[in-house]
């Protein structure tokens, strides 16, 4: 035999396709903190009259570098105790990556990954501060100070907050009012009273996704001690919570489009899809149980409108920012 050849034998396994960049760091959820970096921003150029290319391009490589560590160290922390390892029921919407449970060999190489996105998030932040007011320094140091705490220990040793049942709020929180801010003060705006009606929404979206990954990933979550919404009060009542969730989103953009006044009403649209596909994802919720293809079905179609939600949205802020 050749040095470096190795022979196949018939019927052997083929060797596990080594995992892509694009799937480590989850890319297709990114869309998570895209939406609301651009939404906003959006809501203030309406306030200012003025967009900031620079900021917006700053504020975004800042968002995406701390959603990458945060998706990556998620896995490296949920195989380490656990609840990756033993997750039966993994799929593409929810259990993580599951590449640390296939290649343990690239633990070092994943970690790197997400030490690069807390890096290029930093090095986002200091691009900022030279294009926003100094006034807005402490604000800017502060978000990435507390998203960069939460990309680590979410899941990692020792706050692991979504194993303290505290995982809910800072999704919501991370998603919402905290990206939407980081946009704002990346265009010399800040805190204002029209940013803080707008702070919800896409933080309670993307809410709506992880409610429905814990009902699927339930028995590894209780395996472990990942103390989740559905862990702590059942299937039956995480649907209901997840039912009211999309209401209070609905509410959210009545609110977002009675405080831009007039011009506002467009952004009304980011409600379609809920009005559309809840009675659905409703009715496969209520059917469906751990593991079965109901509930992914659910999880799927949730995606999709998380998805139509963002892109209306944010269609319907620049429908709204145009007839201002």
């Amino acid at each position: 035999m050749n040095a470096g050849h190795t022979e196949s034998r018939p019927g052997a396994a083929a060797p596990a396709a080594k995992p892509s960049l694009f799937r480590m760091i989850r890319a297709p959820f990114l869309s998570s903190i895209v939406a609301p970096i651009v939404a906003g921003t959006l809501v203030a150029v309406s306030v200012t009259g003025e967009f900031r290319l620079a900021g917006f391009l700053l504020a975004l490589a800042l968002g995406v570098g701390l959603h990458v560590a945060t998706n990556v160290y998620n896995d490296i922390y949920d195989t380490i105790q656990g609840s990756d390892r033993i997750n039966k029921l993994r799929n593409e919407f929810s259990g993580g990556s599951g590449i640390l449970v296939e290649h343990p060999e690239f633990m070092d190489r994943m970690r790197w990954t997400a030490r690069g996105g807390l890096i290029l998030a930093a090095i986002a932040t200091i691009g900022l501060m030279f294009v926003i007011r100094r006034s807005l320094w402490p604000q800017c140091l502060a978000l990435f100070a507390v998203s960069a705490f939460l990309s680590k220990y979410y899941t990692a040793h020792p706050f692991k907050l979504a194993y303290r049942g505290l995982g809910e709020f800072f999704v919501w929180f991370a998603f919402g009012p905290m990206a939407v801010w980081i946009a704002s003060v990346s265009q010399n705006l800040g805190w204002h009273a029209l940013i803080a009606a707008a702070m919800p929404a896409t933080g309670i979206s993307t809410l709506s996704i992880l409610l429905i990954g814990q009902i699927i990933d339930l028995p590894a979550d209780k395996a472990t001690g990942k103390h989740g919404i559905a862990v702590r009060i059942g299937v039956p009542a995480t649907v209901r919570v997840y039912g009211a969730v999309q209401l209070v989103l609905v509410l959210n953009l009545a609110l977002l489009a009675w405080r831009m006044g007039p011009h506002g009403w467009p952004v009304l649209l980011g409600a379609v899809p809920v009005a559309v596909l809840l009675p659905g994802i409703w009715k496969l919720l209520n059917g469906g149980r751990a593991g079965t293809a109901a509930l992914k079905a659910a999880a799927k179609a949730n995606v999709r409108l998380h998805l139509l939600f963002s892109l209306l949205f944010i269609i319907g802020l620049l429908i709204s920012l145009s007839l201002k």
